[in-house]
């Protein structure tokens, strides 16, 4: 990796701006390599050179991968106006410039979101033709009957003409009113479009894994972690 100015560096691995990072830099706030910088606009090499600011080694990543278990109510965007947003849940040791969802779940769904800064990624695993598997449980109105899963599975197209690729439903319980719902695409209100188009209703729905990655349990709703590089490639592993 090339040289690059510190204050960008610090700016793009924290929630700080350039200008706050600069002013706490000027206040010798960072050392390089043990030796105190003053000059913001000074250069280094992020993954050789030994950086600390406030204190604190700076663990560079050039990109970050978080693990969310979304709460209900919660809008799966970076920013809202009026609304608090997945982005406003995470704290500000992870937090970093360009933070947002990859891919969205509805405002009243709940589990795995993945958050990133890293838009190719984001770009390949929502990417339908990637067939990244995406596995949600819902909890229905009625039992669902053996036609209505082969039907859903098939693939279906609605009446305004928008289409659902080929899915795989198991039922999760006796009566059949809880199924596991695999799918390769996310698109506005999916699962539940799907369900109305066999005459039943989505009461719950969560986002159990992506890829081969389950969310982890020990996360409460509104908890998040870093995902590790292991993890990631769980989800998808991409050829660099």
């Amino acid at each position: 990796m090339k040289n690059q100015r510190l204050d960008k560096i610090i700016a793009s691995q924290t929630s700080l701006s350039r200008k706050q990072v600069a002013s706490f830099i000027k206040k010798g706030e960072l050392t390089v390599d043990g030796e105190v910088v003053l000059s913001p606009d000074a250069k280094a090499d992020p993954e050789k050179s030994e950086i600390i600011f406030h204190g604190e080694l700076l663990d560079y990543r050039k990109h970050v991968y978080i693990m969310m278990n979304k709460p209900k109510g919660v809008l799966s965007a970076s920013t809202d106006k009026n609304k608090k947003t997945v982005v406003d849940l995470v704290p500000d040791e992870l937090k970093r410039d360009g933070l947002f969802p990859a891919g969205r779940l509805d405002k009243d769904t709940t589990g795995f979101l993945l958050l990133t800064d890293d838009g190719e990624f984001a770009h390949k695993i929502l990417s339908p033709k990637n067939h990244v598997v995406k596995t949600y449980r819902a909890k229905i109105e009625k039992p669902i009957s053996s036609s209505d899963i082969k039907t859903l599975e098939k693939g279906i197209t609605l009446k305004d003409g928008t289409s659902f690729k080929e899915c795989e439903i198991n039922t999760l319980s006796d009566d059949k009113t809880e199924i596991e719902i695999k799918i390769c695409e996310g698109k506005y209100h999916q699962i539940k479009r799907m369900l109305a188009f066999v005459n039943n209703q989505v009461i719950g729905l969560e986002r159990v894994s992506m890829g081969n990655l389950t969310i982890d349990k020990v996360l409460k709703e509104g908890e998040c972690r870093l995902i590790s590089e292991e993890e990631r490639k769980l989800i998808s592993d991409f050829d660099e």
